[in-house]
């Protein structure tokens, strides 16, 4: 890391682990917690189900540590409110999973979430740096990661289970503290505000059933209408694993949805015949299946969003030179490029040849991208 560390105090970890029992105690506890940052993590199961099994909540505020099993969490008023609160800030670290839990399991969409891992991108410390290398390298301490992977739903929790929970979130006000003194120093402190909404925005829109069938890149090769059969297909399986709370692949595989989009079987034989269709899954789902192929065939999908195909050699090619004015500018703020310029949305923007519905000349990125913008729009004119 080559910028200087402001010095930042951080808690010590605590001579005795502390838990919120109940959710009165848990609503007086976050009484306190208007408008300051709340560090915020949590621990999770998901091996054999659809939705993640929640197994911990960890709070700091002010240096005091607290940890809250789920029951507690979800009965109180207090927590739900501080969640969905946009002038409280929570710190997160990689909060993609998190808000996940809290989206499916309490029904809330977090408000006024700030994900330090992009903190850190933008103040130059890397793209996709993990929670303990940066505390190593802020804060010169080693972080135990061997209860990453124990049971978080098992009571009671093991000593060294509650210290591993207390040490993922001791560091996150300090490191948000550092983040603040840097970004103020780099202009970005807007940006990482704005970012981290944006990233909760986009992930909260993921859940949409309808349009899992984009998610399935396999099927780019398929014609309009196997994709609107897909299309079905996909939605139907996200609503029964949902349903049934299963993993997507205990249903049906992404790639069996996509061979029955592609043969788009009109009978039991010919769904049978589909090589890897399970004869238990034809059984319990052939006839639903069956009409759902049946629905995506006669609809007007004239106006369906296709799957992104991958770039051609052409368009590869392109794709470098569009690339390398968007390096050069993350090189000069110091940025990484991934969080400048997202693959996926550089790749749109070479299929389209159009920066319409992109984002780069918009918020925090107008600016880092100001002076490559008569480059970037000569390219994509050529």
């Amino acid at each position: 890391m080559t910028h200087s560390i402001p010095a930042v105090d951080v808690p010590p970890a605590p001579d005795t682990v502390h838990w919120l029992r109940d959710p009165a105690t848990l609503d007086q506890w976050l009484e306190n917690v208007r408008g300051e940052p709340l560090a915020l993590d949590t621990e999770f199961e998901r091996v054999s189900t659809f939705y993640p099994i929640p197994g911990l909540v960890q709070l700091g505020f002010r240096g005091e540590f607290r940890l809250v099993d789920p029951e507690v969490a979800e009965a109180s008023s207090r927590f739900r409110e501080v969640l969905a609160d946009p002038k409280t800030p929570k710190l997160l670290y990689a909060m993609s999973e998190d808000l996940e839990l809290f989206r499916q399991w309490l029904g809330i969409q977090p408000k006024g979430v700030l994900d330090l891992q992009i903190g850190a991108a933008l103040a130059g410390a890397g793209f996709s740096l993990g929670y303990a290398r940066l505390v190593e390298s802020l804060f010169g301490e080693t972080l135990d990661k061997s209860a990453t992977r124990s049971d978080w739903l098992a009571r009671p929790l093991s000593e060294a289970q509650q210290r591993y929970a207390v040490e993922d979130i001791r560091f996150l006000e300090p490191m948000y503290r550092w983040l603040q003194s840097l970004l103020r120093e780099r202009e970005l402190e807007s940006a990482f505000i704005e970012e981290s909404e944006r990233f909760a925005e986009e992930l909260g829109r993921q859940d949409d059933p309808g349009k899992h069938y984009l998610k399935l890149r396999g099927g780019w090769t398929l014609t309009t209408q196997q994709q609107g059969i897909l299309r079905e297909l996909a939605q139907w399986r996200e609503q029964e694993c949902q349903r049934r709370d299963r993993p997507r692949n205990r249903v049906l595989a992404d790639p069996l949805l996509i061979a029955i989009a592609e043969k788009m079987p009109e009978s039991t034989g010919a769904l049978s015949n589909i090589q890897g269709i399970p004869t238990g899954a034809v059984r319990r789902y052939g006839d639903v299946l069956l009409q759902l192929v049946d629905k995506g065939r006669t609809a007007d999908n004239s106006g369906l969003q296709r799957i992104a195909p991958p770039l051609t050699r052409d368009q590869q090619a392109y794709f470098k030179l569009l690339k390398r004015l968007f390096v050069r500018s993350a090189e000069e703020a110091d940025i990484p490029v991934e969080l400048l310029a997202p693959r996926k949305r550089l790749e749109k923007v070479v299929q389209e040849r159009s920066l319409v519905d992109q984002p780069f000349f918009q918020g925090w990125r107008e600016r880092i991208l100001a002076p490559a913008r008569a480059d970037i729009e000569e390219l994509l004119a050529s």
